[in-house]
């Protein structure tokens, strides 16, 4: 087994580059980055640490819904950073399917556009681990389409399960027969008001919060666990938040000690 995190956990304090090190020094093997991905993964390798994946940018990502200029210009963008993977030997790229909250319309046009970008993901061997967000109706429609392909699959968001999707199971349903390409592990306090907003997204440390643990091994160990547990942390809080006071104390070096102690507490239940 693997033990990544992301190069942006500790980016209240530290920047991607910074960070490299003290990855390493905590006990990990593995991590991913948030772009900059040609100038950080030889950095990352002269560590000594694995590129586990990129994440793709996901601000326009919407738009791959929606006819016009603006839904070829974010496919574009995600096609540019599956390139960049491919340069940098990364096997996976993390992509959302949309951002935003309201009515939901996903439609043919959108499937069509990630299809073609699965289908340079297979030209490039790189697969495509499409993530669990708000939204989940667009990346259902995008399962029904395109997980035939071996370059399509899934990335649980463990937290974005409790506070976006409502606690729904949602490896079972996109992570079946190893279709669980990556983890992004972190917790938080489910839905906190009366509606699903994205400052309950907090990316805590795995049992700082609510979640089920017990149960999200148990479910992720039926459907197939991935060779790299990967977590998606971050100190910083959330608007009107304090959930991340916590952890103002601890220096960089003794935040990632403990989330590596996490990690091995979580691998313990699979």
């Amino acid at each position: 087994m693997h033990y990544a995190v992301n190069l942006s956990a500790c980016s209240k304090k530290m920047n991607q580059r910074e960070l490299i090190p003290y990855v390493k020094n905590a006990g990990f093997d593995s991590c991913f980055c948030d772009g900059g991905v040609a100038e950080l993964a030889p950095l990352i390798r002269r560590e000594g640490l694995l590129l586990q994946s990129v994440h793709a940018p996901f601000g326009n990502v919407h738009h791959m819904w929606e006819e016009g200029d603006a839904g070829t210009d974010a496919l574009n963008e995600l096609i540019s950073c599956l390139e960049e993977c491919a340069r940098a030997e990364a096997p996976v790229m993390v992509c959302h399917v949309f951002i935003g909250f309201g009515e939901e319309h996903p439609n043919a046009l959108g499937v069509d556009r990630f299809g073609a970008l699965v289908r340079r993901a297979e030209a490039l061997g790189v697969k495509i681990a499409f993530e669990n967000t708000e939204g989940e109706s667009y990346l259902a429609a995008i399962k029904d389409v395109l997980w035939s392909s071996d370059h399509a699959g899934f990335c649980i968001d463990t937290g974005h399960e409790m506070c976006y999707n409502r606690s729904r199971d949602l490896i079972s349903r996109y992570g079946a027969d190893g279709k669980v390409f990556a983890t992004h592990l972190n917790d938080n306090l489910g839905i906190t008001g009366d509606r699903i907003f994205w400052t309950d997204d907090a990316h805590l440390l795995p049992f700082d919060g609510v979640a089920d643990w017990q149960g999200i091994a148990r479910r992720l160990s039926a459907a197939g666990c991935p060779d790299t547990l990967t977590m998606e942390l971050t100190l910083t809080n959330k608007p009107e938040r304090h959930t991340h006071d916590r952890y103002d104390p601890l220096s960089v070096p003794e935040f990632l000690e403990l989330a590596f102690q996490r990690l091995k507490r979580f691998e313990a239940m699979l």
